[in-house]
């Protein structure tokens, strides 16, 4: 079992940069693929970014290449997902998640999720 908390999430404005964290506890983090998803309002949840268990493997949705970057520190047991030039189209709930490989899709640990709200 892997618990996850999101953090760093907020109301900003058009064009900064922001930074989630997620916050895992449980069994070994170390060894769990990591990846964030989003969901705007009234519309499906998007994948975002992954990482693999070592942070060599990564994916981005292609919003997301050139403006976002995932990462994780294992010592600390987190991972991060740094967001730059930030949109209004960027508002959602963030999620991240733990699985046992890097996915677009299936995870199997899940936090509750950071609203990220860009005005224009």
């Amino acid at each position: 079992q892997v618990q996850l908390v999101e953090s760093g999430g907020g109301l900003v404005q058009t064009g900064v940069s922001l930074t989630l964290s997620c916050a895992a506890s449980g069994s070994a983090f170390s060894t769990y693929a990591m990846a964030w998803f989003r969901q705007p309002p009234d519309r499906e949840r998007q994948f975002v970014a992954a990482i693999g268990s070592l942070g060599s493997n990564t994916r981005y949705a292609d919003f997301a290449k050139g403006r976002f970057t995932i990462s994780r520190d294992n010592a600390k047991n987190a991972g991060y997902l740094q967001m730059n030039n930030l949109k209004p189209d960027d508002t959602a709930v963030y999620y991240c998640a733990a699985g046992l490989r890097v996915s677009k899709f299936s995870y199997e640990y899940w936090g509750q999720g950071t609203q990220v709200t860009v005005s224009s």
